[in-house]
Formats: structure tokens, sequence, C-alpha cells
């Protein structure tokens, strides 16, 4: 009366196989005649990158009987990622993954895998990818070693009928005979007699019927029969057109008043069937039924016949989501489908307010999906970089979001990108600013040199000459050393180049602290609450003014705590260029707070000065020097690491207090660092020139001092 492989069949072979395996002797050693295998940590989720093997033997002559009681391994096509394979001797018996009941054929089911001998190899692989939110627990299996199955056999020749009339048990040198629902072994132990007792059946299909059916029944039957699947799936009951359970006709219909067959799902108000109209097709819309058969000891039914089946329970169809596409797409989707959701190019998923890198949900035994459907959300690639002395600035979207376009910029006049004028970058689909697809690029504002924003115009003198306009001359720098004052230019936004002697005295360096930096500004006055003191203090490794008599090497560099912010108070000046030429005649400007000619009085001015001064011929400055020696002998040298400028009438000319600052030359716009005031015979004298050091002899010292340090 139903499928023979019913949990009801399944105890009578287990508890035949103990009470006959169980008991015969085994030796002490040796392969075991049955077992069990599981997959690691199961029944919780197996860890991914596994490859586990079991190596089974049983005694020889004996065959591996291995069935799966439970199997739960992550499903793919071919079971490309994770499987659990069976091989004998490498001969592949087959490769499982799935779940029962999945929509792939890829499940083993409960029919038992029989080895061709002794000998089975079971291999369990993963991969490295497991879902957060999908966990598969992978496979528990039993195995035994089986004899010769008698109940395949023919039926014997003395036509005596096969072994057992309905159900044939195989035993180790036996057999044993077992029957359907309904009916109970006779004591021959071979045929089988009617019979009415309980049932559970748990197959996902199964054929019923009621006793003696299609005949009538004896009276006074009282069947139960229990249909109880898993959780999320629903039963159907399939009656067959020969239908006949005794009832009374009323004027309402057929009453069910001494025979019937009673319907009962939980929740639910039960239901009689009876008459001579088979019922057809019934959806329970439940996984669990039970079937009550009632006769009396009168009266005269037929029965009943049914095929049931099962159908896994529908989730709704998954709603749209915005940006993002649902995956697979089905027109139903059914207990245990898993979704998948992926978001366009430039969209990220959301779920709970926060991001998640993958999203899958199942449909549950509930009908319900396990998790709802996330959002997906435009990414966000931050807030561009900043650019120091720079800035940045939309050109297309908005809130730092994918595609939007911004541009660099630098802060003109004061600094340039580095490259290009403006340079513009996207967000990509990685989350980052990108100037190309492969590409990262950081832009860099670059100080502008020697290009203030206003011009002198006209030519002035130093020595008693006017003061500088404001912004003309943005690279001064004024020194204060012990209240003694000296001149600098600023060459980068932390060094300022000066003349070593300005900073050494009498052989000592001056230390750090007691250097006082002031900028910015053309007015003394104006400075004096504003200064900085430097990093540190770099003179020429070669600069030995032991007496005051030698200005050779009179260069020096000064690094400031805090880089400069250049604007049109405080500009750096260029170094030369590596090819720069000192051309006799070559007009070069000298600016300082230094000493002032004032009505035939040198006093010192609190305003910064400046002349327009030439270079002189370099043997006409040495036979000037060489004509004062004969009056003066402790001059210095004139060496090749100096030059000098100035007029024959004098006048015009750099003094004390100017010492460190810049000869500056104006080429095509833009002014470079020629000289440092150095020394010179008197100041403005007729016949006598100042002495610079000549900076192009020095610019691999300066790039190497700036690098280092």
């Amino acid at each position: 009366m139903f499928d023979p492989r019913s949990r009801w069949i399944s105890f009578i072979v287990w508890f035949l196989y103990v009470l006959v395996c169980e008991s015969l002797p085994l030796p002490d050693s040796g392969p075991l005649i049955h077992g069990e295998v599981k997959s690691p940590q199961y029944p919780q989720p197996y860890p991914p990158n596994l490859l586990k093997q079991w190596d089974l033997n049983v005694p020889e002559g004996f065959q591996i009987r291995l069935t799966f009681t439970h199997l739960d391994i992550e499903p793919s096509a071919g079971c490309y990622y994770d499987s659990v394979t069976v091989l004998y001797d490498k001969k592949l018996l087959g490769k499982f993954c799935g779940t029962e009941n999945s929509a792939n054929d890829h499940h083993p089911g409960y029919e038992p895998i029989l080895s061709p001998g002794n000998r089975l190899t079971l291999v369990f692989q993963t991969d490295d990818y497991n879902p957060e939110r999908r966990q598969n627990v992978g496979f528990s299996a039993q195995y035994q070693a089986t004899d010769i199955d008698e109940c395949s056999a023919p039926e014997p020749e003395d036509g005596s009928g096969p072994l057992c009339s309905q159900i044939c048990l195989n035993t180790l040198g036996s057999y044993l005979c077992a029957c359907h629902h309904g009916y109970e072994l006779h004591s021959d132990q071979r045929t089988c007699m009617l019979s009415c007792g309980g049932g559970i059946f748990d197959e996902p299909t199964g054929h019923l019927f009621s006793p003696g059916y299609p005949n009538p029944a004896p009276h006074a039957l009282s069947c139960q029969y229990v249909i109880s699947v898993e959780a999320g799936f629903t039963v159907y009951l399939n009656f067959s057109d020969k239908f006949h359970i005794e009832s009374v006709n009323t004027e309402e219909g057929p009453n069910c008043y001494y025979h019937w067959l009673e319907l009962t799902v939980p929740h639910e108000k039960p239901v009689k069937l009876c008459g001579g109209t088979s019922p057809g097709l019934i959806n329970t819309n439940s996984n669990n039924v039970t079937l009550d058969y009632h006769t009396d000891d009168q009266g005269l039914s037929n029965g009943w016949s049914l095929d049931y089946s099962t159908n896994r329970v529908k989730c709704p169809v998954p709603g749209v989501v915005v940006k993002g596409r649902v995956t697979p797409s089905l027109t139903e989707y059914f207990y245990r489908d898993y979704i998948y959701v992926r978001c366009d190019q430039g969209y990220k998923l959301m779920a709970d307010g926060r991001e998640i890198e993958s999203f899958s949900t199942m449909c549950q035994s509930n009908a319900q999906w396990h998790l709802p459907l996330p959002e997906c959300h435009i990414i966000d690639c931050g807030e561009p970089d900043p650019l120091l002395n720079g800035g940045v600035r939309f050109l297309s979207g908005a809130e730092n979001q994918y595609l939007s376009t911004v541009e660099y910029h630098c802060n003109e006049p004061f600094y340039s990108l580095l490259g290009s004028t403006n340079v513009t970058f996207t967000c990509e689909a990685d989350r980052k600013w990108r100037l190309t697809r492969d590409e990262s690029f950081s832009p860099v504002c670059l100080p502008v040199c020697g290009r203030p924003t206003q011009y002198i115009e006209g030519y002035q003198r130093i020595i008693g000459g006017s003061e500088a306009p404001e912004h003309t001359i943005p690279w001064q720098v004024l020194l204060n050393i012990n209240s003694n004052r000296g001149g600098g230019m600023v060459i980068a936004d932390r060094w300022i180049l000066t003349a070593a002697h300005v900073v050494v005295h009498q052989g000592q360096q001056s230390p750090a602290q007691s250097i006082r930096i002031f900028m910015g500004d053309t007015d003394i006055h104006r400075m004096e609450t504003s200064f900085v003191h430097p990093a540190s203090v770099h003179v020429h490794p070669e600069y030995n003014d032991q007496d005051g008599l030698n200005f050779n090497n009179d260069i020096a560099l000064i690094k400031l705590q805090e880089p400069i912010t250049f604007n049109a108070a405080v500009m750096p000046l260029c170094l030369p260029a590596k090819n720069a030429t000192y051309t006799t005649g070559l007009v070069g400007l000298v600016s300082g707070f230094g000493t002032t000619n004032d009505g035939g009085r040198q006093m010192i001015t609190n305003k910064l000065k400046y002349v327009m001064l030439p270079v002189v011929d370099q043997e006409k400055c040495r036979e000037s020097i060489t004509l004062w020696k004969k009056i003066r002998p402790n001059t210095p040298d004139l060496t090749d690491n100096m030059f000098c400028a100035g007029t024959p009438e004098g006048t015009q000319d750099s003094c004390q207090g100017d010492s460190g600052g810049p000869f500056s030359v104006d080429i095509n716009g833009r002014s470079w660092a020629a000289g440092i005031v150095s020394w010179g015979i008197k100041c403005g004298q007729r016949g006598k020139y100042g002495v610079y050091t000549k900076v192009i002899n020095y610019l691999d010292w300066i790039k190497q001092v700036m690098q280092e340090n």
C-alpha cells in the first residue's frame, strides 16, 4: 500500500542488520564490516580550501554498500566548486553536490552505491568561496559490507512462488520477508495477509491505498496514514478515478455518516471525503497530512487509492533593485532557491545601513526570503586629496560620486602645476580619483620663482638711493644675528641663501637660536614683530676665514622650520641655469637693508634699498684690488668663485648690512640669483667695486644640501 522505501521498512532493515551482523564474531583486527563517514565539522558548515580523502575497506568477499544519510554541499554545474567524489580503484562511481530535491541532478538521494569490490574511496574537496549567508554542512554517510543478495535470485523452479510474497530482505547468509503496510506476515514467514496499522510516510513521493482495494475490505476498519515530509515542501494528493466510500445522500449532497476518509492538516478544519466521485488532485498547502480511514461494521466501501507527491513551496518574485540586477531571473522561485544581487558598475551593495561585499538570499520553508533585498548606492571616492598651494573644483557630478570630474589648479601666479596648467580627475569604479583608467597621479604645485608681481622701473642707488616699492623684490630676507644685520634671499619654500661670513664670526658658526629671519616687507618696523628661527644652518665646508681675509666659498644655506606659503610679498628667486654666463656689462639688481648715504653721512636704513650694477671685467677688478693691496696689504684675494660689479665712478654699491643679499639678473622677465653680496673696498668709492660670490659655481652643493636635509 505504499512505497517500500518507507521509514518503517528502513527500521526493519536496520533491526535485522543489527540482529544478524552485530552477532557475528569478528577478528580483533582487520577491515571494519561497517562504519560512518562525515565531512569535517559536520553538522556545522564545512570550511573552505579543503581536500579530504577516506579509503574504505571491508573483508575480502564482500562489497561495500554506501548510503548518504545527508548531503548538503554548495550546488554548481558539474559540481565544479565543492563536491564529494566516490571512486573504486580510480574508477568514478559518482560525483555529488547540492541538496536533497535541489533543482540539479547531482544529489545521490538515498539510493545506495554498491562497490564492485571490497574497496571504496571518498574524496571531499571545497574551494575558497562560501557565501557569507549560505552555510552548507557537508555530508554524512553509512557504509557496510554486503554479501550475495538472495532476494535477487530467480524464483525456485519447483513452482512454490517467490521467496517472499511482498518484500524480501537480504541478510548475511540468509533472507527475511516483510509485508507492506496493511498486511502482516503469515506463520510461514513468507506470505502476507491483510491488516490495517499505522504508518508514517516521509519520502517525497509515494502510493497509498485502503486495505483490499479495489475490492471491499473487512468491516470496522480504523486506519491512519501520516504523510510528513520536510518543511519547505507541500504535499499533493492525487486520487485515482476508482473511488468508493459509502455515503448517505441528503438534500445537501453526500454525507459521510458511517464511512469516511478524513484529511487533517495543521491549523485547518478536518475534511471528510466519501461518495463515489474521486476528489481528484488536492493541494494540501502543508507538509504534514493525516489520513484517517474509517468504516463501521456494516455497509460496503471498495476504498480508495492515491499517489502523493511534493512540490517545493513558492516564494514571491523578488522586486526590482534600482541600479542593480537580481540573478537568476525566473518566473517562479521555490524553497531552497537562491538569488543574488549585483550592482551596476559604479554602485555598491548596502544592507541595514552598511556596505556589504556580496548578497544572496534563500527561499525558506515558510515561503519567504530569509533576507530582504539590498539597495545599490552610488559609490563615493571621498574628498579629492587636497593640493598644497592649490585647490580643486568640480567640473561635473557632485558629492564625490562615481563619474564626478574635478579639476586641480595651483594658486597662480605664485605656483604652477607640474606638467600642465590644469589636471582633471574622474571618480572611477575602483573608488579612486584617476587621471586615466590605469594610472594614479598626484598633482604638485611648484613655486614660481623670479617673477614678482610688481617690477622696478628706472635705475636707483643703494648708497643714497630710493626705497624699493612693495612686492618688487619679494625674495629679499633680513637676518639679525646678535644685533648685526645681514641679507639673504629665498630660493625655496624652506631655504634661504646667504653669505657664509654672515653666519660665521671669528671662525664660529652662529647657533640657530641666535638668528632671526625677517621677510615679506620693505619696512623693518613692520617686520620686527614677526620673525622665525632657522631649523639648521649649512656653511660651505671649504669656507675658512679665520682672519677676515679669505672670502673664498663665501656661501651658506639656512633651512626654515616650516615651509613658506608664497604670495606677492614673499616669492623665491630662481637659481641660475647651468649654462648661465656672467658677461661684462651684464646688469644685476642688488638689494638690502644695509648702509645708505644721507647727505654725505652713511646711515643704517630701515627701508629696503636697491641698485642696478653692471658686471665688471674680472681682470679690471683684479687690477683694482691689486692697486689697493699696495696701500692695504691685508686685503682679501679675488678668486674664480667671485665676480665684481659696480661703476668706475663709484657712488653705487652695496655696503655694510647688505652682506648675504642678492645680486639678481632679469632675463626675459624672470630673475635669477647670479651672486651673493660678499665683500668690497669701502662703499661706493671711485675705482672700487663690490665683490660677489658666484652662485653658478655652487649649484651642485646647493642641490645636495637641500636634498639631504
